[in-house]
């Protein structure tokens, strides 16, 4: 049996019109054999069969992107351009209902797309599955309200904490869904796949929180990194605080300089110290300040942790290679090397490496991600993929954007 990847098969139809290779459809998977990592073994005349049935004519899943108008709500947009199964049957955005997409984002005039619509006038009986991509607090009721065969990825906070005291204590506001909070899975898709593909309600986690627990949860989990004395500095284009005009993110305020912002109560942390937390068994308490950065998108987490005893940094090293080897997104560079946001820029990978502190007994890690791919929108649809039983990395294979 000849085996190949996805990617091979994407070379394939990637020539094709997107409406055409949707003739390969779901059905044709044999799901036994399917590496939701991005992989497949096909056998030569399977290989023949689909495409045969590329011909035809089948059906696709339905998408719904609620709250299309911010940064987020777009980029989902731009990827699924590039995606041959999903389809765009429905964007809502409140203050810019009747209006066109390409009116609010001009870069993505080419796409043939509804017209936007508010929330309340939202017919959901042409959509099978749904982007969140609404500010935290709002969520809550609307997911609430959603027909309950919906598949739902979650892009705001309203799910991410198990804890409806902590989400209260760190959102200022009660949980108004909390049954719908037992039922949802956390999206950090390549540690907790499993769980997402039986979910019907996914909550995509944050930029932070992505670009920090990818790198500590392994290490954590083989107990190489004490769980004290965890030390996190963030840097962050300025679209990951949204596209609300506000006088802080004024270009004046934030070029030709750093703006540190949410010292010791930025409302990552609860989720971050949740995920570290969970890979140790014990309860971890970590220090972190995030800044934005005079650049429109990026993410790079610079991590000191303290190494367990007779632990190495070839150690951390190794076990980073271990757990993330047959990864698509997940990149570790080869020791030496400096992982850089502009080598991720657009793109739905992480970068990370390690190295050796000048303090005896610590190191230094550092991850990057594009905050509105890996960090939001992109993991999100790895997520969906995942849920529909699709292999995770379709309509995400885009190379990084450089210069």
């Amino acid at each position: 049996m000849q085996s190949l990847s996805w990617k091979t098969v994407a070379v394939d139809y990637g020539r094709l019109h997107k409406k055409e290779a949707r003739g390969f459809h779901l059905k044709h998977f044999d799901r036994s054999r399917l590496d939701v990592r991005g992989s497949a073994a096909l056998s030569s005349q399977s290989l023949q069969s689909v495409q045969t049935q590329s011909q035809q004519s089948l059906d696709t899943v339905r998408v719904g992107v609620l709250g299309a108008s911010g940064y987020t709500g777009s980029e989902i947009v731009r990827l699924l351009a590039n995606h041959p199964y999903f389809d765009i049957t429905l964007m809502t955005a409140d203050r810019k209902a009747g209006l066109s997409l390409a009116t609010v984002f001009p870069h993505l005039i080419t796409q043939d797309l509804p017209s936007l619509i508010a929330v309340k006038d939202a017919d959901f009986s042409d959509v099978d599955a749904v982007f969140c991509c609404l500010p935290h607090g709002t969520t809550q009721e609307i997911i609430k309200a959603l027909p309950r065969g919906l598949k739902v990825v979650d892009l705001s906070a309203d799910f991410r904490l198990r804890s409806v005291d902590e989400y209260e204590e760190w959102y200022g506001q009660p949980h108004r869904a909390t049954e719908l909070q037992k039922e949802a899975v956390y999206g950090l898709t390549e540690i907790l796949r499993d769980e997402i593909r039986n979910a019907r309600l996914v909550a995509n986690p944050g930029c932070y929180p992505t670009s920090v627990q990818l790198p500590l949860v392994p290490l954590l989990k083989a107990k190489l990194i004490e769980t004290r004395n965890i030390i996190i500095d963030s840097k962050s284009g300025v679209s990951g605080a949204g596209r609300g005009a506000k006088e802080a993110n004024l270009y004046t305020e934030i070029a030709e300089g750093i703006h540190s912002y949410g010292i010791t109560r930025h409302r990552h942390v609860p989720e971050i110290e949740q995920g570290l937390s969970d890979a140790s068994n014990s309860k971890v308490t970590i220090s972190f300040t995030p800044h934005l950065m005079p650049m429109s998108r990026g993410m790079q987490s610079t991590v000191y942790v303290e190494m367990a005893s007779g632990v190495t940094v070839e150690d951390l090293h190794q076990q980073l290679s271990i757990t993330y080897k047959d990864e698509e997104f997940v990149v570790l560079l080869e020791r030496g090397a400096v992982p850089h946001t502009r080598n991720v820029r657009g793109s739905n990978y992480c970068f990370m490496n390690v190295f050796d502190d000048r303090i005896p007994g610590r190191a230094i890690i550092i991850s990057v991600i594009d905050n509105l791919v890996k960090g939001a929108s992109g993991q999100a649809l790895q997520n969906l993929n995942v849920m529909v039983g699709l292999p995770e990395n379709t309509g995400l294979l885009q190379q990084p954007l450089f210069p």
